[in-house]
């Protein structure tokens, strides 16, 4: 091979060379704008939920507060000072069937979200309201599927409680320390607004006293 066609392969061969550097560095800025484009679009995605977010949690808020403003319809209600709170021994005969409030057991049940199978003890459900807690009860014509959504609702919430109550007037009823209501079935409405205005409520006597840690059914 002539001198004159090796200097025309190696500089043929140093032009292929910085062809090649040329194309990767292109390639380089490529990946730079792409992986910049991508995190500046996550960023924004991640800002946008975030506020969305924190939207949706601020209107659940004040939904929740204007819910626990508003009366429940049908509610009954007995005033607070009528309502002993004498922690006594024994039975106790209350005025209202379930009772919402009244003398009690030095014990409370425990209503971190409990649902019990079995009849409980009044006087250990009534130191529960008095705690805060809401007591959900039903009687031999509640629905399998209306007891079932309830233990449900109830395992959920913590500061409530759950059990059958034969004796009870109405298919399924509410109470609070001085509230109660009584509806047919799981599905009506009020019973998400009972919850929300009176799970700790302001009717509480002794708001944030511990729900835990006390009886259980046997």
């Amino acid at each position: 091979m002539s001198k004159t066609s090796k200097k025309e392969a190696s500089a043929a061969r140093k032009a292929r060379v910085e062809e090649m550097r040329r194309a990767e560095k292109a390639r380089e800025r490529r990946s730079r704008v792409i992986t910049i484009t991508l995190s500046t679009v996550i960023v924004a995605g991640l800002v946008g939920w975030g506020g969305y977010a924190l939207n949706s949690a601020d209107e659940k808020s004040e939904q929740q507060a204007a819910e626990a403003k508003k009366p429940v319809q049908g509610e009954k209600t007995w005033e607070a000072k009528k309502l002993t709170r004498n922690h006594v021994q024994g039975t106790v005969k209350y005025a209202m069937s379930p009772p919402v409030g009244g003398d009690h057991s030095q014990a409370w049940m425990t209503c971190d979200g409990s649902v019990y199978t079995e009849a409980i003890p009044n006087e250990n459900a009534v130191h529960s309201l008095e705690h805060g807690a809401v007591w959900v009860t039903y009687n031999d014509k509640a629905a399998d599927a209306d007891v079932k959504a309830l233990g449900d609702k109830v395992s959920k919430t913590p500061y409530s409680l759950m059990s059958p109550a034969k004796d009870q007037s109405g298919t399924i009823m509410l109470s609070a320390w001085g509230r109660q209501l009584t509806v047919d079935e799981a599905s009506d409405p009020r019973i998400d607004q009972f919850f929300t205005k009176y799970v700790q409520g302001p009717q509480t006597p002794e708001p944030g006293a511990a729900c835990s840690g006390g009886l259980t059914a046997s």
